[in-house]
């Protein structure tokens, strides 16, 4: 396709390499101004390696990229902000003890003829941003207060205040509940009916039939196609992504639940405020059962998963697993009791960045054998396992054993947690959000694997932002609201509306098993 200056974005033989790791061969793709473009493909498959390129972050081994049909040298990110090009990490990049407005002037600041900050003018510029997009923000509010979604608006605003008139979103929709993701598709529209222009990233399909306009397929850091998205379905673009037919639905065998491997009785825990975020909690899982935990995020969740494993402490009840009360003790008891967890902030709380991914697979068990002898880490044994867990897996690239696991995409840094937490051989597998930021493929995967350890008779623990993720899991619902499990259901005796109902604080007709 020839240049022109109908395109907002056109890159051109864009190839990378990292090592002898190819991420992009010879990419091209054509970015329409004024419409929102998805850019579609499996973890690992290269689509935030372009975008950071487009962004500055990388630089393009070769290829040319042309901004309005003028070609451009992107050096750094300094540069695509002064073109009108602004990007949305998946890992937002806030300082949480500063206001709303504090994180969108910094390194933009407004200063008077004296040097002086001019916050009042710089609050009022972010108001009327505000306004026009339907952003809905309180500019006064700190990050650590405010959820997730609203976190999301913040780094949208910081690139709008700095004149984007290009957005790229990755992973957009990762850590949003159902009805923040509408929210921010209809930010989206208001953006692209002032003539912006937007790129998304993403793995959700239902996000991309409901949002872009046009979608580009990268599978294994090759062009596959790019297609308008009202003409194909969501099987079709999950084909093109994986390169073969993914069931979208899981299939399973009904539970067959034993004993009772996991309760919780009377549980309350304070949050970080000493408020109660959760209240007198009863839950118990069974071996051979999948619990899955629905609500929206900020009900509980969080304290609930934390006090389990020991990272904060319990006012008050009880936490068993097998019989023996683990609360108020030692992460490595936790683990010695024979419960992994799959965090929900993998970051954070699943991985050491800095280490290898071969360094992550063992960091639980690495004083044990056969990972260790008289005293000494066995590297072979441990790079023996990790080759394993990454074909398994498959975890990409295929050779990153040694590799710094920051280096792995998002996706792939969640397969090394979920790889890890599996292989320990869990009584009661916790899985926090385990399909967050992954392709369908690997969700398809994981879904298995979570089936799989039930089989086996293991106890899961299921928590999810994602209702559709947890009706189709799950062998029993229990739906959490402001830190109370306030009912609990078997699968299939209850539609979507009533737990979403139920998730909102409402309350469900009895006699009909209706919403009320």
């Amino acid at each position: 396709m020839e240049i022109s200056k109908q395109y907002a974005v056109q890159m051109r033989g864009i190839t990378k390499m990292f090592g002898s790791f190819c991420a992009l061969d010879d990419i091209n793709i054509d970015i329409k101004r004024g419409t929102i473009h998805a850019l579609l493909g499996e973890n690992g498959a290269g689509k935030s390696t372009l975008m950071n390129i487009l962004y500055g972050l990388y630089q393009a081994d070769r290829g040319e990229i042309y901004l309005n049909g003028e070609k451009i040298n992107i050096k750094n990110p300094n540069i695509a902000i002064e073109n009108g090009i602004g990007m949305v990490h998946q890992h937002f990049m806030l300082v949480e003890n500063f206001t709303v407005t504090q994180n969108i002037v910094l390194g933009s600041e407004i200063t008077s003829k004296f040097g002086i900050l001019d916050m009042k003018k710089a609050r009022a510029e972010i108001l009327n941003i505000v306004k026009k997009y339907g952003l809905e923000v309180d500019p006064d509010a700190k990050i650590e207060d405010i959820s997730v979604g609203m976190q999301q608006r913040i780094e949208i605003l910081k690139a709008l205040y700095r004149g984007a008139d290009l957005l790229i979103l990755d992973e957009p929709t990762a850590v949003l509940t159902p009805q923040e993701i509408q929210d921010l598709i209809k930010i989206m529209n208001n953006l692209v009916a002032d003539g912006k222009t937007i790129i998304i990233i993403t793995h959700k399909l239902k996000e991309i039939k409901e949002s872009s306009d046009v979608c580009t397929i990268i599978r294994r850091g090759k062009y596959i196609d790019t297609v308008n998205v009202k003409e194909v379905t969501g099987s079709e673009l999950a084909t093109m992504m994986v390169g073969h037919a993914v069931k979208l639905v899981v299939d399973k065998e009904p539970a067959k639940p034993d004993e009772v491997v996991f309760e919780i009785d009377n549980l309350t825990v304070k949050d970080e405020r000493k408020l109660d975020a959760v209240k007198n909690l009863s839950l118990k899982v069974h071996k051979g059962e999948i619990v899955g935990i629905a609500g929206i995020d900020g009900n509980g969740q969080k304290e609930l998963i934390e006090a389990i494993t020991c990272l904060t402490k319990c006012e008050s009840g009880t936490i068993k697993i097998n019989g023996v009360e683990i609360q108020n003790t030692t992460t490595e008891n936790v683990i010695k009791n024979k419960v992994s967890t799959i965090h929900e902030d993998r970051q954070k709380r699943g991985l050491v960045l800095d280490f290898s991914v071969a360094d992550n697979v063992v960091i639980e068990k690495y004083k044990s054998e056969p990972y260790c002898k008289n005293g000494f880490l066995n590297k072979d044994e441990i790079i023996s396992h990790t080759k394993d867990m990454i074909k398994q897996y498959d975890i990409r690239p295929d050779n990153c054993e040694l590799i710094p696991v920051r280096g792995l995409s998002g996706g792939n840094q969640q397969k090394v947690i979920i790889a890890r937490e599996v292989a320990n051989d869990p009584d009661l597998l916790i899985a926090v959000q385990p399909t967050r930021g992954l392709d369908v493929g690997a969700i398809e995967y994981v879904h298995k694997t979570l089936i799989r350890e039930r089989d086996k008779g293991k106890a899961v623990l299921l928590v999810s932002f994602e209702l559709d993720e947890v009706m189709n899991v799950s062998d029993t619902i229990a739906v959490i609201y402001a830190g109370t499990i306030v009912d609990t259901f078997k699968q299939g005796d209850v539609d979507e509306n009533t737990i979403g109902l139920l998730m909102a604080g409402g309350k469900r007709n009895e006699n009909s098993g209706k919403d009320s």
